[in-house]
């Protein structure tokens, strides 16, 4: 049997890819639609299907020639900031698509679901760090749209006899240790993606939306997340569902947060070089402070990160940097 990656040729996807390969699963399938994603993120021997995960009869034809089994859905917009200026475009691709991928997963007998969603889904928590149980009040359209998909999939998952785990991702940052994969989007709005290219003359500039949050130093606060060790959640999630096991939604941080001033700082030391920082306003639809109650995944899927190290990620992101600043001379 094999696992449909959508969204593989992306950031996140691209290292779910490389878990999978890593841990000796052979059957592995990439449906993207490359209008973020880069066909040279998909490993060779990899099959990619290009297209959109509503294409239906594209999507049921992958999983019947293939013997999908299993479900890794990844593909979607997530820029807070962009849902509040189109939240018609992000129920779209959040919400409309997903519905319609997992209508044909369903009917071409697909038996399990992993989703990417995001802690956009709690809202502004009133509690630190951050339960899976507490109620859901998302504030951007971004958390709505992935809140509603995850209601879909429970609620299919019940009519239609699939298994299925939710993954709420913090903040995701860094690379590939081995420099296989990592943020590639030109103008990507991840924070660290951001810091490493001013550190590295890309960016005139680094902008801080907010300095008078709740926070110790007035910034916006997070959990950073470094990106294989999200992906050897998801492989993880992949194992507990073919092996028999319940349906689960699982946050995915390390439970404590850096502040983006931190981040900067540490940017700064870690390259070796100044770069302008310009205060800001607030952005719209940004919480003050996000950090995971991070003990479920550790208990149900005997996850155990090894990238935990906000050095060792801002490490990993300025060397990915460095490649596809090499790959884009050539």
């Amino acid at each position: 049997m094999a696992v449909l990656v959508t969204g593989g040729a992306g950031y996140i996807g691209s290292h779910m890819v490389l878990a999978l390969l890593d841990a000796g699963h052979e059957g592995v399938v990439v449906l993207d639609d490359l209008s973020t994603g880069f066909d040279w993120a998909v490993p060779e021997g990899v099959k990619l299907v290009v297209g959109d995960v509503a294409d239906q009869a594209l999507v049921t034809q992958t999983i019947l020639q293939h013997r999908i089994d299993a479900l890794a859905h990844f593909a979607a917009k997530t820029v807070v900031p962009d849902s509040v200026a189109d939240p018609l475009g992000y129920y779209l691709a959040n919400t409309a698509k997903t519905r319609s991928l997992i209508e044909a997963a369903v009917r071409a007998g697909v038996k399990h679901v992993i989703f990417s969603s995001t802690a956009a889904v709690y809202g502004e928590p009133d509690i630190s760090p951050v339960p899976e149980d507490l109620p859901l009040k998302p504030i951007n359209p971004y958390g709505r749209s992935k809140l509603m998909s995850e209601w879909m999939i429970a609620d299919a998952a019940a009519a239609h006899g699939f298994s299925y785990v939710v993954l709420r991702y913090f903040n995701v940052a860094g690379a590939d240790p081995k420099g296989r994969s990592g943020q590639s989007t030109p103008n990507a709005t991840h924070l660290i993606k951001v810091a490493t290219q001013a550190a590295l003359g890309q960016r005139s500039r680094l902008d801080v939306f907010g300095t008078d949050y709740p926070t110790p130093d007035g910034s916006c606060l997070r959990d950073y997340i470094q990106v294989s060790d999200l992906a050897e959640a998801h492989r993880l999630a992949l194992d507990h569902l073919r092996s028999g096991g319940e349906s689960l939604t699982l946050n995915c941080g390390y439970g404590r947060g850096y502040s983006v001033l931190e981040v900067v700082e540490v940017v700064k030391r870690i390259s070796g070089r100044d770069f302008e920082v310009q205060l800001c306003p607030r952005r719209p639809g940004d919480p003050a402070l996000v950090v995971a109650e991070a003990s479920r995944i550790r208990e149900r899927l005997g996850w155990q990160p090894s990238h935990d190290d906000l050095e060792a990620i801002v490490t990993q992101a300025l060397a990915w940097e460095n490649c596809l600043d090499k790959l884009h001379r050539i």
